[in-house]
């Protein structure tokens, strides 16, 4: 008969999770420390500007940056965001429109059930899912391409991809979900835009669990 003690080490629940960002890529917080997040990228951001750009139009750069940040993290807080990730270095001139959530902890969709059942339910309403793990656990992996919807203020069309994993042993049942969002405005080619999405699916290879 097992010890009582490791009956529990084996079924411990995770505390949160570890990811491995791109290089270039920063993280705000969205539960404590957003603010002071905002003001190093933005400071970074302008450190980086080209050497011949006018200094009279700094202020303006930095409160543009600024107000689109902050633009980004209430979308990302609506969205039940805990961790946002974002470009912050430029690439061939040009800042990466695209970004990712790491999701609060969620109920489960539909009651206390079985976590594979909510993964073949997510799966058999998508286009394109496929099956994945990550650090042991089952999850699934969602593609959507979504049209421009000038509505909604959202001018050109973009790609969207999804992780959904149950949190391991966690009673009632309580899931993450990764988010990536990328643009396709006129100027990128599609092979561009696959080539950020199989970055996000690097990025989560490096997803583990951690414990207390």
């Amino acid at each position: 008969m097992s010890h009582p003690e490791n009956f529990l080490e084996s079924v411990r629940v995770p505390v949160g999770f570890n990811l491995v960002p791109p290089p270039g890529w920063d993280t705000i917080p969205l539960r404590s420390g957003t603010r002071e997040a905002i003001q190093r990228i933005v400071r970074k951001s302008v450190s980086q500007l080209p050497a011949g750009f006018p200094k009279d139009d700094i202020p303006k750069a930095r409160l543009q940056l600024t107000k689109e940040l902050k633009q980004t993290v209430r979308q990302a807080r609506n969205s039940d965001g805990l961790t946002l990730y974002l470009p912050v270095e430029r690439m061939h001139g040009m800042l990466i429109p695209a970004s990712f959530v790491a999701s609060e902890p969620l109920g489960a969709p539909a009651g206390n059930i079985e976590p594979e059942a909510v993964l073949i339910d997510l799966a058999r309403d998508a286009e394109e899912a496929s099956a994945r793990e990550l650090d042991g656990t089952a999850a699934v992996r969602i593609l959507q391409k979504l049209p421009a919807d000038p509505d909604k203020g959202v001018e050109v069309p973009s790609w969207r991809v999804q992780y959904t994993v149950p949190i391991t042993h966690s009673v009632p049942a309580q899931w993450l979900t990764f988010s990536f969002s990328t643009l396709t405005t006129p100027d990128m080619d599609i092979e561009f835009t696959e080539t950020l999405v199989e970055l996000f699916d690097a990025v989560m290879t490096t997803f583990r669990w951690s414990y207390a």
